[in-house]
C-alpha cells in the first residue's frame, strides 16, 4: 500500500528557509514520480515541482514552477525513502497547505492526475 508522510511544515518569517519531507512507503521509484503541490485558502492546488520515475537518488527536478523557480529545490534520498522540498527566501505568499503525491508514469502537473496523496503540512510565512 502507498503511503506519503509529509512533515517539516510551521511558521516562518519573510526571508527564512525551510525543509519539507515525504516520507514514501509501499513502492518503488521505478515506476512512480513524485512531487509537490500546495494550497492556500481559496485557491486552488498548484503544482510547485516534479521528479519523473527513474531509479537512483536524483537532485534534478523534472519541473519547477515559475511561482518558485530559484528558490524552492526538490530532492530525493532513495536510502531515506524520502523526498525533500527545500524552501528559501519564503514569501507571505507561500502560505500554504504543502502536499506530496505520487502517481504511475511520468510527472503531471495537475493535481487530478495523482493517485496517491500525504496528508499535508501547514507552511505560514508572516512576520
Amino acid at each position: 500500500q502507498v503511503q506519503l508522510v509529509e512533515s517539516g511544515g510551521g511558521l516562518v518569517q519573510p526571508g527564512d528557509s525551510l525543509r519539507l519531507s515525504c516520507a514514501v512507503s509501499g513502492f518503488t521509484w521505478h515506476y512512480y514520480s513524485i512531487g509537490w503541490f500546495r494550497q492556500a485558502p481559496g485557491k486552488e492546488r498548484e503544482g510547485l515541482s516534479f521528479l519523473n520515475s527513474r531509479d537512483g537518488n536524483t537532485h534534478v527536478a523534472d519541473y519547477v514552477a515559475d511561482s518558485v523557480k530559484g528558490r524552492f529545490t526538490i530532492s530525493r534520498d532513495d536510502a531515506k525513502n524520502t523526498v525533500y522540498l527545500q524552501m528559501n527566501n519564503l514569501k507571505p505568499e507561500d502560505t500554504a497547505v504543502y502536499y506530496c503525491a505520487a502517481k504511475v508514469g511520468p510527472i503531471a502537473t495537475i493535481h487530478h492526475s495523482y493517485n496517491y496523496w500525504g496528508q499535508g503540512t501547514q507552511v505560514t510565512v508572516s512576520s
